[in-house]
């Protein structure tokens, strides 16, 4: 099949209302004709089988940066963009995310960071019960409700900001920081939008670093405390690195989180079959939420920089090439996943590339598991009627682009 007609990687978004509607009409008929191609567009190469893109991902040589790139490489460089008018972050907190860093900054930062955040999530049950508990004790008495709305993008916020040691009586505006910094992933915002944005990210800088400097001096049961007392034991972490990534948990977490919990409902209440599994053996739960990263991933892709002169999928790629890694066309690639659109919670299939994968697997994966699983099995424990309220309407998917999650999901209870 000729280049020209393969979907670019704009044709890949949430704008393309093919691509909205059924991801995988593009997807497969890209993954069959050509799993490897250049989107000379998007100066990237687009890769959509399993095997490379779990491949790339386990090579912990690749680059992230995407100043390391070629300049042809414009999607992969559209992150380093100047900063809109009136952000007061601190220079040095704007390139100190683990999520672009290269080694040997990116172990050194990830690797406190991971140690303290796995102990945090190992007694964190009683936490994002407690959390989801109180959202549905909200909704119990409507009726309906919208999941997203009412409690999809409520849960996980609340539960980062009470793990980070959030003051309780500034919830409220955590919320919002949270829901305004989100718009900076958003490339065609408003001047209002932007505004908002920067307003967001600002009180967000400011807020992490008084909470670091609060715990400093009395510190508190929090990751905030976990990881200035790692800093102070000899953790080689500045303080704008600690900033960053602290507030990287909460703006990926939640609406990747979000996303997760408002899938798998959906994907419940439109395959019965499997919620009358899931309610006859609740233990099923684990497999349940990775089944429903797999089919509804809330990522759609991933980035990598070749390091050297390489091939993949037996495509020449060159030193500095930037490649966009398909997650969801990976994890629905039928050479692995047998009859892939099949919603399947007791599936034993290859594990799914939906969190990433190799040495830049994410780091707020077990938390996200956590809350997905708690929520998703006490909203059905709450609402074992649970319905859609319009079971025959559309459903009604975001349009932020590479992520895959609803706008509304109305469910009647």
């Amino acid at each position: 099949m000729a280049e020209d007609k393969l979907p670019g990687v704009m044709d890949l978004t949430p704008f393309n209302s093919v691509f909205n509607d059924d991801p995988h009409v593009l997807l497969d008929k890209l993954r069959s004709a050509c799993p490897v191609y250049r989107d000379t567009a998007a100066g990237s190469f687009v890769l959509t089988s399993y095997e490379d893109v779990r491949a790339v991902l386990s090579d912990t040589t690749m680059w992230r940066h995407p100043e390391r790139t070629e300049q042809a490489a414009v999607l992969s460089r559209a992150g380093l963009q100047p900063a809109p008018p009136g952000l007061t972050i601190p220079e040095a907190e704007r390139g100190a995310g683990i999520l672009f860093m290269d080694e040997p900054d990116h172990m050194r930062v990830r690797a406190p960071l991971a140690k303290a955040l796995y102990k945090r999530v190992a007694k964190s049950r009683p936490l994002v019960q407690q959390v989801v508990d109180e959202w549905l004790d909200r909704v119990a008495d409507k009726g309906s409700l919208d999941v997203m709305g009412d409690f999809a993008t409520r849960v996980p916020v609340d539960v980062i900001a009470r793990t980070l040691g959030v003051d309780p009586a500034r919830l409220a505006e955590f919320r919002e920081w949270s829901e305004g910094a989100i718009l900076g992933l958003y490339p065609f915002r408003s001047e209002a939008e932007t505004q908002g944005y920067v307003h967001a990210r600002n009180c967000l800088s400011e807020y992490t670093r008084e909470l670091m400097a609060a715990r400093r001096g009395k510190p508190e049961d929090d990751l905030t405390s976990d990881m200035v007392a790692l800093q102070a034991e000899g953790a080689e972490l500045s303080d704008s690195e600690l900033s960053t990534n602290l507030q990287g948990l909460l703006i990926a977490g939640s609406l990747t989180t979000t996303d997760l919990i408002g899938n798998a409902i959906w994907l419940f209440l439109t395959h019965p079959q499997e919620l009358a599994k899931l309610k006859a053996d609740p233990s099923l739960i684990g497999g349940a939420v990775e089944e429903a990263l797999r089919i509804e991933c809330p990522v759609d892709l991933t980035s990598r920089i070749a390091p050297r002169e390489m091939e993949v999928g037996g495509c020449p790629v060159h030193p500095t090439q930037s490649m966009l890694l398909h997650l969801r066309a990976a994890n629905h690639d039928p050479k692995v996943f047998p009859d892939p659109r099949r919603f399947d919670i007791a599936r034993k299939d290859a594990p799914h590339v939906a969190f990433g994968g190799g040495s830049h697997l994410c780091v707020g994966a077990p938390l996200g598991r956590l809350m997905g699983q708690v929520a998703i099995l006490t909203f059905f424990e709450r609402f074992p009627d649970a319905r859609l309220a319009h079971p025959d309407e559309k459903p009604q998917w975001a349009t932020l682009p590479l992520f895959r999650g609803f706008k509304t999901l109305r469910v009647a209870i």
